[in-house]
């Protein structure tokens, strides 16, 4: 069912994120590198201190250091992994709301967890155990998501972009299935939003602003901070909960 409520400004996604504090296999601390399929994604750093760990096939292995007041976006098929160095907060705009919900993404598990969907689905669930079985479970995904981000970007280090390029070819066969819905999502809001300016543009040249007298104020208030998301403690602002 369609939701009344109104989308946030173009259709975007917004989330209140703290990065995991949990260590890492390789020293450090943080959540779970993945990538995103069709959606930017913007950080802007509203406490703590971090790094921004990303993969690329144009720039190979990149850190970019986190600090208040600080904004950072990445691209679809950016490899990104937020590093904690200090109660890392962050504010998280999305493109396309709807999608990112919707299963765009794929984590960074080692190939054998990829080979499939039901594979990979084993790997990425959180199950519906007590809190700490939940969190037991999101720290062993993210573990197995830092293993295969280290062969990759040793792999792309090397000299050897062929990890990589299966990565990508794993990451676009599993989400696949999704793409109906996909679109059924991005044409609801994204594309509505973008679409709705559009039409307002064309009134105003007609001379007609019938529109203005629509006018709102939405409120969503902050929600409770509980979601196990893919690099931390989730605070996802819903429309349906907006007022």
């Amino acid at each position: 069912m369609t939701s009344t409520a109104p989308l946030l400004p173009g259709g975007v996604g917004l989330s209140r994120l703290r990065v995991y504090p949990w260590a890492t296999a390789d020293g450090l601390h943080g959540g779970s590198p993945h990538l995103h399929l069709t959606c930017t994604e913007a950080y802007y750093v509203v406490g703590g201190s971090g790094e921004l760990h990303t993969l690329t096939a144009a720039e190979g292995l990149r850190r970019t250091p986190l600090a208040p007041g600080d904004t950072v976006w990445f691209t679809p098929g950016t490899i990104h992994r937020a590093v904690d160095t200090g109660g890392l907060d962050v504010l998280v705009v999305m493109q396309n709301d709807g999608l990112p919900e919707a299963g765009d993404a794929v984590m960074t598990f080692p190939p054998e967890h990829l080979a499939d969907p039901a594979a990979y689905a084993a790997a990425a669930s959180l199950g519906d155990g007590t809190p700490a079985e939940r969190t037991a479970r999101a720290r062993a995904r993210r573990d197995l998501a830092v293993s295969g981000f280290r062969h990759l970007a040793a792999e792309v280090g090397a000299g050897r972009p062929e990890a990589l390029e299966a990565f990508h070819a794993a990451a676009a066969a599993l989400v696949a299935p999704r793409l109906d819905a996909w679109e059924a999502a991005w044409r609801e809001r994204a594309a509505a939003a973008a679409a709705r300016t559009g039409e307002q543009i064309a009134a105003l040249r007609r001379g007609a602003a019938a529109h203005l007298a629509d006018a709102s104020v939405v409120r969503a208030a902050a929600p409770p901070q509980d979601v196990l998301g893919m690099c931390g403690h989730l605070a996802p602002t819903r429309r349906d909960d907006a007022r």
